[in-house]
């Protein structure tokens, strides 16, 4: 509103309506502006320590509000400038000075009311601490259910505040450790609860003590790095220093590599070798791990023997190109850029198989749980030369487990799920050792029933770091394959401008900010059924069908066009999207043909349904190829065919949602119950109802086991009475 106000044109004749309207604005601005105020006032009065503050920046945004609205009031004024009267039309600077100072103590209330939540987030914390250092100290069982409860409730109010500004941190980085660490604090709230039981009902037990110890010293750490995010410090003003990963440093040198062709002198040669053997480095995590495979091993150290020997060719030639800018050396420099980024693709390639393929084969070989289940039923029996025999096999796991995370991190991909791998890691790393602590103390106490229970919540955490592991892989594998990550982009396009001498006529065209704006809507939409389409493709379990494989293609394309309404993604021209909707319309018509051959599958009820749903696919898609193809001319006629463009699309996709649900039901008929469908796993539920993608690690933190922490107070208060 402010911005129409200062951008309106100064024309000589004003009609009424114009007036109106610059009234009604100013109008709006400061009621806007009072409506804030009063939310600024009120955080003022609870908060005396910047009562001042706030309420200086609350007034001089009221002062700068009513003066826009004074400048504004120009409906009444048959000849403004004629008048005593000051108006936006006799003093357009008042309005740009009001404006600027509305903007300054805005920002200013903000920025107090922030300072305000963060104090509320760290007296929060200090609370939780405080009652902390309660709960190791009590002797009695009577005692510590009181002060249990109180903690609970404490930690009700903490995970609503950080789950607050979980929400509100636009940093994917610090949003994913902020996940983690709530994450260890929702599990570590019921061990902290049974480990005391334990310790309090067995005070002379040491591996009790050592158990209580341990989560007491988990939940401290997860506090202190909930207020690091919050404050964006580190203790004694230290950088976080996280380690580089494979992926991550390759994307780096081959950017480096790349940037060659532009400019040869942007870097030195010792530059890229030291980046070079950075990553090398790093690789001897895979060929010196006892868990690589000897195939994969062999094939990364002949990869990085491979990528020394081109960039030596690389940098040879680019040197005599510094000297020399000939035709024939610029080719040689290309091939040689091209060979080298090839190589680093190559070793990507080779140390994700290495990683996944080996988390794989681990998750598929722990998901009996044979050792948990074991150290139950020997602590039970109370046999204590058992139970150290399965806390080493237990041990083994962990170190197989932890090392498996460090390999992943290395491929994850991107920067959250690099936090979620170590987040992993010390899981597996801090769990192991506790379990087997848990385990001792039930084998020196076959009787206990709380020792019993104690054990079982720290096995099901284990095993609930095993079920995420699963999806973690997944997500993974999706970003490598370009499915996941920044959504899903399809790769399938020519790059203008590099290596293709034939789209290099072809002129730019970008979405202007007004173009984007209208074409919003129709984005939103399509990104909506992208979501859909996922949704549906997911509930498959041969993830290899050709229906599924052809959905999931067409859904990555839609998303890559929705980008481009927002002028994000790979699609960076209007000759570029035109070129991905004549690609999504083939894909559709595969999908049509995949439709042919399931209806021969098909009872013949069922098939003449499916041949007519094909025919209508096959329309749709070669009235968008006839649309993609047809020449555009002028600013006008462009921007017509790319709406035109996203609309068929949209609606292709609209048909794509009703003909995957059917075609799977369709196929399990005719498979007569073997089934397609798996059961749809509960994070797809929380996907559903927070609106996020929930492949993303901070995919089940909101609710931070909200209602879990009040049902162990309600408990305790039960326990209390009894």
């Amino acid at each position: 509103q402010i911005t129409t106000l200062i951008n309106h044109k100064d024309k000589p004749k004003r009609s009424d309506k114009t007036l109106q309207a610059i009234q009604r604005v100013g109008q709006a601005v400061n009621l806007a502006v009072g409506r804030f105020v009063t939310v600024g006032e009120a955080i003022a009065n609870e908060n005396h320590e910047l009562k001042e503050e706030m309420s200086v920046a609350c007034i001089e945004a009221r002062r700068a509000g009513e003066t826009i609205a004074q400048l504004t009031d120009v409906a009444s004024l048959d000849h403004p400038e004629s008048d005593s009267h000051i108006t936006i039309f006799t003093d357009k600077t008042g309005v740009v000075k009001a404006a600027r100072l509305l903007l300054s103590s805005v920002t200013k209330v903000l920025v107090l009311a922030d300072r305000i939540v963060i104090k509320q987030i760290i007296t929060s914390r200090n609370k939780v601490l405080a009652t902390m250092d309660q709960l190791e100290k009590v002797s009695s069982f009577q005692e510590f259910v009181q002060i249990f409860s109180q903690f609970g409730n404490e930690m009700v109010e903490f995970a609503h505040l950080t789950g607050d500004r979980q929400n509100d941190l636009k940093d994917e980085k610090k949003k994913a450790r902020m996940a983690a660490s709530r994450a260890v604090l929702e599990k570590c709230t019921m061990m902290l609860l049974t480990a005391s039981k334990t310790c309090l009902r067995h005070p002379d037990c040491e591996s009790a003590r050592i158990n209580k110890d341990g989560v007491f010293h988990r939940m401290r750490l997860a506090l202190e790095q909930v207020i690091e995010i919050v404050t964006d410090s580190r203790p004694n003003g230290e950088n976080e220093m996280a380690p580089i990963s494979i992926y991550s440093g390759i994307k780096e040198f081959k950017n480096k590599v790349e940037g060659l062709r532009e400019n040869l002198y942007f870097l030195s040669k010792e530059n890229l070798s030291t980046m070079l053997e950075v990553i090398l480095e790093h690789t001897e995590d895979f060929t010196d791990s006892a868990y690589t495979s000897h195939e994969h091993r062999e094939h990364i150290l002949e990869l990085s023997k491979q990528a020394k020997m081109e960039l030596e060719q690389l940098v040879s030639v680019w040197m005599q190109a510094q000297n020399q800018k000939t035709k024939d050396l610029m080719e040689d420099l290309e091939v040689a850029i091209l060979k080298t980024c090839q190589c680093m693709n190559d070793l990507k390639r080779e140390v994700h198989s290495a990683a996944t393929s080996l988390a794989a084969d681990l998750l598929k070989y722990h998901t009996d749980h044979m050792v948990l289940k074991a150290l139950k039923i020997t602590g039970v029996e109370g046999n204590l030369e058992a139970v150290a025999e399965y806390t080493c096999k237990l041990s083994e796991q962990k170190e197989q487990l932890v090392e498996m995370c460090r390999l992943l991190r290395h491929v994850s991909g991107t920067e959250p799920l690099e936090i979620t791998c170590i987040h992993a890691e010390d899981t597996f790393q801090v769990t192991g050792p506790q379990i087997i602590s848990a385990a001792e103390t039930l084998a020196l106490h076959p009787s206990s029933k709380i020792a019993k229970e104690n054990l079982e919540v720290f096995c099901e955490a284990w095993e609930s770091q095993l079920s995420d592991m699963s999806l973690l892989l997944r997500e993974i594998n999706d970003v490598f394959e370009g499915r996941r990550g920044e959504k899903r982009v399809y790769l399938s396009l020519p790059r203008p401008g590099k290596h293709n001498a034939n789209l290099k006529a072809l002129k730019p065209v970008k979405l202007d900010t007004e173009e984007q704006a209208k074409i919003a809507k129709l984005g939103l939409e399509l990104h909506l059924l992208t979501s859909d389409v996922d949704s549906e493709t997911e509930k498959w379990e041969d993830q290899e069908n050709e229906i599924v494989q052809h959905g999931q293609g067409m859904s990555s394309m839609a998303y890559s066009m929705y980008l481009f309404t927002r002028g994000e993604g790979l699609l960076k021209t209007t000759q570029d999207l035109f070129h991905q909707a004549e690609i999504f319309a083939t894909e559709g018509t595969k999908f049509a043909s995949a439709l042919h051959a399931l209806s021969d599958q098909v009872h013949d009820d069922d098939k003449a349904l499916l041949l007519l749903e094909a025919e209508k696919l096959i329309s749709m898609c070669k009235q968008l190829q006839i649309t993609a193809k047809a020449s555009a001319q002028g600013k006008s006629a462009t921007f017509t065919k790319v709406d035109a463009c996203i609309l068929k699309t949209r609606n292709v996709m609209t048909l794509l949602c009703q003909l995957l649900p059917l075609c799977c039901k369709l196929l399990r008929k005719s498979k007569a119950g073997n089934g397609c469908l798996k059961p749809a796993p509960p994070w797809k539920e929380d996907r559903t109802r927070n609106g996020t993608n929930a492949r993303t690690p901070e995919r089940r933190v909101d609710t931070f086991g909200i209602k879990s922490l009040e049902n162990h107070v309600t408990n305790m208060t039960f326990l209390e009475s009894k």
